[in-house]
């Protein structure tokens, strides 16, 4: 089957920093391929010359990349203006050979795109949000212009089926107003041949190791463990997530975490790697006793599922995917977020019982393995694309 993801503004093929959108599009892809399928990711162009600009082929999946806007990376917020051209771009394309059999958009600007090429071509469109605005804004972590919350609804209503990826994200969904026919729930991935429990592992001392991935933003919860550090007096503190170790001297968010844990007299058990290949992320989470994930919003959440496939033990909080994919009592805790104290009892206490952290580490391996892995993931979209593939008709028209 002919499959194309449209993954306007993260680009699956940069192995080096990848994560994210970008991760979940790559692994996804590299999946469906593996399965058989001919697989064509659709992103836009961020560079004039060198890698960002010319199409390639990585892991059997061809990425094409889409000339739609300035030559360079934009944020979130910047996208809108240039969707229409994408779209555009996507309707020559695919009138001109290669059409797919279906379309899976990555985020609502993709979406929008995606669904204008789609009714113009006859082609199927999947979506997956990824981050929905309404649950954002509530959150206090809303990006995007104004009006994304309303093409977010009105995408809900236009394209041809839903994936959700949690519980949570199918409430707020049915909230918003999609219809429950039209929602599948799905989660995402793991990649169980990089993430595994066998392998070399980061040097480290004599103390207990909790890592914590993510990016350097508030929400991630990096302060709550950097505070809850003070209940567990044997154990050190690793961040890997943000911009290059190098560029971490300048950046303000890694500078309040710094003074944080000097503030908090923590600071001799605080380390903070910067942002790392991801070929290299193995290699951190074998290194670590547990890992904890303490965000305060968190649609879905990759890392515990990776370091649950590496065999190491997670303290979340009990907040969107997390609060699925981390069973309480048998791969992991959980605890209510913003709340260091109760953060670090639960760390402590894991820590210090080293029969149910091994009991913990087994079970996480089988769970990633025989629920997450993106064959599994990829076989139940597969279902998904050739039902829509077979009953779809082919309307006329544009939404965006």
């Amino acid at each position: 089957m002919r499959i194309a993801m449209i993954s306007e503004h993260a680009d699956p093929s940069d192995g080096a920093m990848r994560g994210g959108r970008g991760a979940y599009v790559g692994d996804l892809s590299s999946a469906l391929a593996a399965a058989g399928h001919d697989v064509r990711v659709y992103t836009r162009r961020v560079a004039s010359d060198g890698p960002g600009a010319a199409d390639t082929t990585v892991g059997g999946v061809t990425v094409v990349r889409v000339p739609a806007g300035p030559a360079r990376m934009l944020s979130d917020s910047e996208l809108l203006p240039y969707t229409k051209d994408f779209s555009r771009w996507l309707v020559d394309s695919w009138r001109g050979g290669w059409t797919p059999a279906v379309a899976h958009a990555h985020f609502w600007t993709s979406g929008l795109a995606a669904v204008t090429a789609g009714r113009q071509t006859g082609v199927p469109v999947v979506q997956s949000y990824h981050d929905l605005g309404t649950a954002a804004r509530r959150n206090n972590a809303f990006d995007g212009p104004p009006q994304r919350i309303g093409y977010e609804r009105v995408l809900g209503r236009a394209v041809d089926q839903v994936v959700a990826q949690s519980q949570d994200e199918l409430r707020e969904l049915v909230r918003m107003g999609v219809p429950r026919s039209r929602l599948v729930l799905i989660p995402g991935g793991v990649d169980d041949d990089l993430f595994q429990p066998e392998g070399p592992a980061q040097p480290r001392g004599p103390r207990r190791r909790v890592l914590s991935v993510g990016a350097l933003t508030s929400r991630k919860g990096h302060q709550d463990l950097i505070a809850a550090l003070r209940l567990v007096p044997d154990a050190e503190c690793v961040v890997v997530g943000g911009p290059p170790a190098e560029a971490l001297g300048t950046d303000p968010a890694a500078r309040e975490l710094r003074e944080l844990a000097d503030r908090l007299d923590v600071g001799d058990r605080v380390q903070l790697v910067g942002g790392v290949p991801r070929r290299e992320m193995p290699l951190w989470y074998r290194s670590a006793d547990l890992l904890v994930a303490a965000p305060w919003y968190e649609p879905f959440g990759l890392s515990p599922l990776e370091a649950m496939a590496c065999g190491v033990p997670v303290v979340g909080t009990a907040v969107g995917g997390i609060a699925e994919t981390v069973v309480e009592g048998l791969t992991g805790d959980l605890v209510s977020p913003r709340d260091p104290r109760a953060l670090g009892t639960a760390i402590r206490r894991l820590l210090g019982d080293p029969v149910r952290h091994l009991a913990y580490a087994t079970a996480a391996i089988d769970r990633a393995r025989q629920v997450y892995s993106w064959k599994r993931v990829a076989a139940q979209l597969s279902s998904v694309y050739s039902a829509l593939a077979a009953l779809h008709t082919r309307p006329s028209g544009a939404v965006a």
